[in-house]
């Protein structure tokens, strides 16, 4: 018993350590990365749970948290999530897992950040030239996962990644890796890890850059019609590291509290941590609530709360579950989400 209870300080030491390594840092790196959308928290469930979602990733969220995850699902799941964005912009998720039986389990994700078409304006034309321009990301993913144990599990994800404004494009191909282990300690609690976003530069090119100079005004014969392209920086993808722990933390016959902590290290940002909690009644109804970017100084906002409510379609096995979360972003005030999950 004591060596149990050690294991669980330390490793809870570890990740509180781990964040505040952020203390010796004068610089975070933010605004450092390409493709941030690629950071935005995915599903109502998860944000609901202050987005400590990395060991539980019990649903076709995992696509997004920590393939390792959808090894656990008992059925064929389709997920639809959206949320309305900051600055009037809209984030969609959706994604299906498929059971291969012993060859494993495979998903397919879409993920996409879009806004409304904007005038093109000039110093001369202040109030549009009649166009209009549009921008968005979006990125595709392929994920597998399979149990090596009745304990431990992994998941991959390939991905490609495209950024978009008016005739310019960006595009990278990224990976993501993700282990859970499920422990005797507290009830079973699951230790998860994931690293998302290891991949290629991104870099716009397109023809908003080409234009056409005149080389050398002092020889004849030279004019202004020479073609030539702006070569744009490469920036890198938002490559971050979780590492988080679960528990079921009361279970009794009609109550369960899960209870999540995940701790987070970006390559654009200081080391944070989010916590989570769930109480569901009957499997039926869930009551959310969690705080996101702990010890994070310069964060907006980072409470959240949320609710769901599942139940089985008549006369099938199919289940369907809706969610909600609501998220305080602070001065940029705040952003709700919804998620319909089917599963069959």
């Amino acid at each position: 018993m004591l060596t149990k209870h050690l294991v669980i300080v330390v490793l809870f030491l570890t990740m509180i350590i781990f964040c505040n390594y952020s203390l010796a840092q004068n610089v975070s790196k933010t605004g450092t990365t390409a493709g941030n959308f690629l950071e935005i928290s995915v599903g109502a469930r998860a944000i609901g749970m202050g987005s400590a979602f990395v060991s539980l990733s019990n649903d076709a969220t995992a696509l997004f948290w920590n393939a390792a995850g959808i090894s656990k699902l008992k059925q064929t799941e389709v997920i639809l999530s959206h949320t309305n964005w900051i600055a009037d912009t809209k984030f969609d998720f959706a994604g299906v897992v498929l059971l291969l039986g012993e060859f494993g389990t495979l998903g397919i994700s879409f993920t996409s950040l879009s806004m409304d078409d904007m005038k093109v304006t000039t110093i001369e034309k202040p109030d549009g030239t009649g166009e209009f321009f549009s921008a968005g990301n979006l990125a595709i993913g392929i994920s597998y996962s399979r149990m090596l144990t009745d304990r431990f599990s992994i998941g991959f994800t390939g991905k490609y990644i495209q950024e978009k404004i008016w005739h310019m494009t960006a595009t990278a191909f990224a990976f993501d890796a993700g282990t859970l282990f499920r422990t005797d300690l507290l009830g079973g609690m699951i230790i998860g890890a994931a690293i998302s976003n290891f991949g290629t530069p991104l870099q716009l090119e397109g023809r908003d850059t080409q234009y056409f100079i005149r080389i050398d005004e002092t020889k004849k014969g030279s004019n202004e019609s020479i073609p030539t392209n702006i070569s744009l920086d490469k920036w890198e993808l938002p490559l971050f590291f979780r590492i988080g722990v679960s528990t079921e933390a009361i279970k009794t016959g009609n109550f369960r509290l899960t209870v999540a902590l995940d701790a987070i290290y970006p390559n654009n940002n200081y080391p944070s941590l989010n916590i989570g909690t769930e109480l569901s009644f009957n499997d039926f109804l869930f009551i959310r609530g969690g705080y996101q970017s702990l010890f994070l100084d310069e964060a907006e906002g980072g409470l959240s709360f949320g609710a769901g409510v599942n139940s089985k379609m008549l006369f099938s096995e199919s289940i369907v579950q809706f969610d909600y979360s609501y998220k305080d972003f602070g001065k940029l005030k705040f952003v709700h989400s919804f998620s319909l999950r089917v599963m069959f």
